[in-house]
């Protein structure tokens, strides 16, 4: 299966302030399978180890500054002579060994030569555990669920991406209903790996579900494995009232809907742990949209979303029949499957997002966010409806160059406002330069 972060990974490897990179994101989006494959495509030998269950190798590390005799005993462990020209070295299910982690540091100082990319579950909770986490001397990058755009690849319509991404209104225009029925597959897919796979497969719903139904199982045991007693239970709660919070008119995420009587206080290490294990994205409320944008949060107020849209959809029990009923996909739970998949689109072109509401919170823009020098606001729609009142007082208020909204309808520019349909969302870095 294609990816797209593999463009990344060949950059990384080029670049002259390369160091070992530590691979982001949410457990099962792939990030063994991206290693391994782009071993495979741009080095000669390929030295995997993973600390899951490995005693040996995590005994191995104790001694994580004497980095020649690390690397003899990587050589002896993988049976493979390391050469840093041409091998990468992955250290998978890294978290398992906090001395590996330290390690990094020392081999960014004393073997920056050599080609090194670790992953493992829950490592962005690395910051905060005691782990000697190797600040300055590490890059990163993430990996999130399949985009849309990656979805149409894995189905065999790379031609249709190519004339998406270079700009060909009028062509993919032609095939705008073909797209719209690609995104309900989407909406109700998602984009875990193996969930699209199977979707590839067997083209069958009842096993998509089954399969997001245990992604989220293997998410509940890592609350519980990773945490004491209240902490898990806590964590769940906040993990499955989602879904509903989603649902409502205003989404603003609120802790008494959790539980009667909720407090902040109560579920912010929850809360914390859910994001930094990019299971969550924290989606916090601006008063103005000035720059620099993030001066202006609210860090109290905020909407969350999870990782992929169809574990949205597994956990709010959507179902299959939705798709099949004109765009019934798309309003659903009124428009949360919509919100979440603009959101994922963007968050994977790196878009740092947040949202804006009046004074009054008569009026609510869903995204807004920074491109370049340009404050953006995106109103998203679920269907055709162009009537966006809360844009229009965004634009009286404020009076932003560009502004954008998302919806069913077809692309078109007028007067600084870009109509970008939703199929086209996760272009819209590209789009809004188009005049």
């Amino acid at each position: 299966m294609k990816r797209d972060t593999i463009k990344q990974l060949v950059e990384w490897k080029s670049s002259k302030r390369r160091k070992p990179l530590i691979l982001q994101g949410a457990r099962q989006v792939g990030k063994t399978w991206l290693m391994q494959e782009f071993g495979k495509q741009e080095y000669k030998k390929t030295a995997y180890v993973t600390f899951d269950r490995n005693k040996n190798l995590q005994n191995a590390f104790k001694d994580y500054t004497n980095i020649k005799e690390l690397i003899t005993k990587l050589e002896i462990e993988t049976q493979m002579k390391i050469t840093p020209e041409d091998t990468l070295i992955i250290f998978d299910e890294i978290q398992e060994c906090p001395d590996a982690i330290t390690s990094l540091k020392y081999f960014n100082e004393k073997a920056p030569e050599l080609h090194i990319i670790v992953a493992g579950s829950l490592l962005g909770l690395a910051h905060h555990n005691g782990t000697g986490f190797p600040v300055g001397k590490v890059n990163f990058m993430t990996l999130y669920p399949l985009s849309f755009l990656e979805f149409l690849s894995a189905n065999g319509e790379e031609l249709l991406r190519e004339a998406m991404e270079s700009g060909k209104i009028d062509t993919v225009k032609t095939f705008a209903s073909k797209l719209i029925n690609y995104l309900k597959y989407y909406y109700f897919v998602g984009g875990m790996p193996e969930v699209v796979q199977s979707f590839i497969d067997n083209r069958d719903f009842k096993e998509v579900r089954t399969i997001q139904e245990e992604i989220i199982a293997s998410y509940n045991s890592d609350f519980s494995k990773h945490t004491d007693s209240n902490t898990a239970e806590r964590i769940s709660m906040v993990w499955n009232s989602i879904s509903s919070q989603l649902a409502k008119e205003n989404k603003k995420f609120i802790y008494n809907a959790i539980k009667t009587g909720a407090r902040a206080k109560d579920f912010e290490i929850a809360l914390a742990w859910l994001r930094d294990s990019g299971l969550v994205y924290k989606v916090t409320r601006i008063s103005k949209p000035n720059l620099p944008i993030k001066a202006y949060e609210d860090m109290d107020i905020f909407k969350l979303y999870m990782v992929d849209v169809g574990l949205l959809g597994a956990l709010s029990n959507l179902s299959a029949k939705a798709i099949l009923e004109e765009n019934r996909i798309f309003t659903e739970f009124k428009g949360a499957l919509t919100e979440q998949y603009v959101l994922q689109q963007l968050k994977i072109n790196q878009n740092n997002l947040y949202y804006w509401t009046s004074k009054s919170n008569v009026a609510e823009v869903d995204f807004v966010t920074q491109v370049e020098d340009y404050v953006i606001p995106i109103e998203v729609k679920a269907t055709v409806n162009l009537k966006a009142k809360s844009l229009q007082q965004y634009r009286k208020d404020y009076s932003p160059e560009k502004s954008v909204r998302t919806s069913l309808a077809d692309f078109e520019i007028n007067n600084g406002l870009y109509n970008i349909p939703l199929y086209l969302i996760g272009l819209m870095n590209n789009l809004i330069e188009l005049e």
